[in-house]
C-alpha cells in the first residue's frame, strides 16, 4: 500500500527534537520557528512533559468516556484558572476542526437556528461543518453543504446586518493564521459581540492557532476585552499530542448525549495537556511570548524588503515585497531554519513560547543575509 499523496514534502526526515531545535537523520541541526503549524507550545521534548506522559502510559493510556477520567477535571480547573474562564465548561475533542464542529453544533442546538456568519480568508478546518465556514472553495467538496453560510469582509464593521435573527453563530479567528496573520481589531471584535447580543446569535472565537498564550495573552481576543460564548482550542494545547477543546459559556446547558467522542479527553491526552499548562504557568510562557514577540517585531522594523509586519506575541507574519518562496527555502536549506508561509508573500513565524533571544538573533542574522 502507498500513502495517499496529498502533502508536498520537504526532503527532510526529522529524528530528534529538543526545545526549539530539531535534527534530521543525518544529524544536521535546524532551528524550528514553525512548530509544525503552531503545535509546539512548550518546546520539543520538554523533560517535564516527557515525564508526565511516560508516567501516565505506565499506568493507563486509554479508556473511553464511560468512566471517570480524573485528568479531565484537573485540566478543566487548570485551564479555567490560567485562561480567566473559570465559570465556563469544557468539552474535550481531538483536533481544531473537531472543536469547531462541536462549537457550531452547540450554537445551533442552543439557538434552534442554522445560519452561520464567517469571514473572508477564514480557515476553520477541513471537516464538513468547519470547511463550510472556511473561505477556500478549492477544499469544499460537493457533499459539503455551504448554503447556510454567509461570508463578510474580515475586520470591517460598516455593515453587519447579515448577522440577523436567523443566525445561530458568528465564527471568527482572533488572529487569522492561514489568512496571513491578520489580527482581528478591537473595534471589530467588540462590534461582533454587540451585534450577536442584539440578535441572540452566539459568538465563536476560533483560538485553535492563536490561543494558548501565543499572542501574549492566553487568548488573543482578550486584548479586546470581550467574552465569546464559545472558544475553540487545539494546536499548542497538547504540544504534539492530539487534543482539542471547546470552552463553553455557562448559559449553554449540557445534557447526556448532546455531544460525544471516543478519544477526546483520554488519559494520555489529558496528561499531555495538563503538563503543557503546568509548564506555561511555571515558566511564565505567556509573558515570554509577549516579550520575545515585541523584541522580534521591533528588530524586524529596520529590515529592507519588508512590506508589512503583522501579529501579536509569537504569532508573526512578515509580508515581503517579493514572493516568499525563495526566502523561505533559503532560510531552510542554507541556514537550517524552519518557517511557515501564508499566501505568496508572507512568512509565518509560530515558534515555541519559550523561544530565547539567542535563537531570535540567529534568525534575524540569517534573514538579513538572505535579503541582501
Amino acid at each position: 500500500m502507498k500513502l495517499f499523496d496529498v502533502y508536498p514534502l520537504y526532503p527532510i526526515e526529522l529524528t530528534k527534537a529538543l526545545g526549539s531545535k530539531v535534527w534530521d537523520k543525518n544529524g544536521k541541526e535546524y532551528i524550528d520557528l514553525y512548530g509544525g503549524h503552531a503545535v509546539i507550545s512548550i518546546g520539543h521534548s520538554h523533560p517535564y512533559y516527557v515525564q508526565k506522559l511516560t508516567e501516565q502510559l505506565k499506568n493507563i493510556g486509554f479508556y473511553s468516556n464511560s468512566v471517570i477520567i480524573p485528568g479531565q477535571e484537573e485540566l478543566a480547573e487548570k485551564l479555567g484558572k490560567l485562561s480567566g474562564y473559570e465559570s465556563y465548561q469544557l468539552f474535550l475533542s481531538n483536533s481544531g476542526a473537531e472543536s469547531n464542529e462541536n462549537a457550531l453544533k452547540l450554537a445551533s442546538f442552543h439557538t434552534g437556528r442554522k445560519k452561520v456568519v464567517a469571514f473572508s480568508q477564514a480557515f476553520h478546518g477541513r471537516t464538513a461543518g468547519a470547511v463550510a465556514v472556511t473561505d477556500n472553495p478549492s477544499i469544499v467538496a460537493p457533499v459539503n453543504d455551504t448554503s447556510h453560510v454567509t461570508f463578510l469582509p474580515f475586520n470591517q464593521t460598516k455593515d453587519l446586518s447579515a448577522i440577523d435573527e436567523s443566525t445561530c453563530a458568528v465564527i471568527v479567528e482572533g488572529i487569522q493564521g492561514v489568512g496571513g496573520i491578520q489580527v482581528a481589531s478591537e473595534p471589530f471584535l467588540k462590534a461582533l459581540r454587540k451585534r450577536c447580543n442584539e440578535v441572540g446569535a452566539l459568538l465563536i472565537l476560533d483560538s485553535v492557532q492563536c490561543g494558548y498564550g501565543r499572542s501574549g495573552k492566553f487568548f488573543s481576543h482578550q486584548f479586546a476585552g470581550i467574552d465569546p460564548d464559545l472558544i475553540t482550542t487545539a494546536k499548542g494545547m497538547g504540544n504534539g499530542f492530539p487534543i482539542g477543546g471547546v470552552l463553553i459559556s455557562p448559559k449553554i446547558k449540557a445534557s447526556y448525549g448532546l455531544l460525544g467522542t471516543t478519544f477526546g479527553g483520554n488519559h494520555l491526552a489529558c496528561a499531555a495537556a495538563n503538563a503543557v499548562l503546568d509548564i506555561i504557568k511555571e515558566e511564565k510562557l505567556v509573558e515570554n511570548a509577549a516579550q520575545k514577540g515585541d523584541y522580534l517585531l521591533n528588530e524586524l522594523k529596520g529590515f529592507k524588503g519588508i512590506k508589512e509586519l503583522r501579529g501579536k506575541g509569537l504569532m508573526i507574519g512578515i509580508e515581503f515585497e517579493k514572493p516568499v518562496a525563495e526566502i523561505r527555502d533559503a532560510l531552510l536549506f542554507k541556514h537550517q531554519i524552519f518557517c511557515g508561509y501564508a499566501g505568496k508573500h508572507t512568512l509565518r513565524l509560530l515558534p515555541a513560547l519559550n523561544l530565547d533571544k539567542e535563537t531570535i538573533d540567529r534568525f534575524l542574522e540569517s534573514l538579513q543575509q538572505v535579503l541582501q
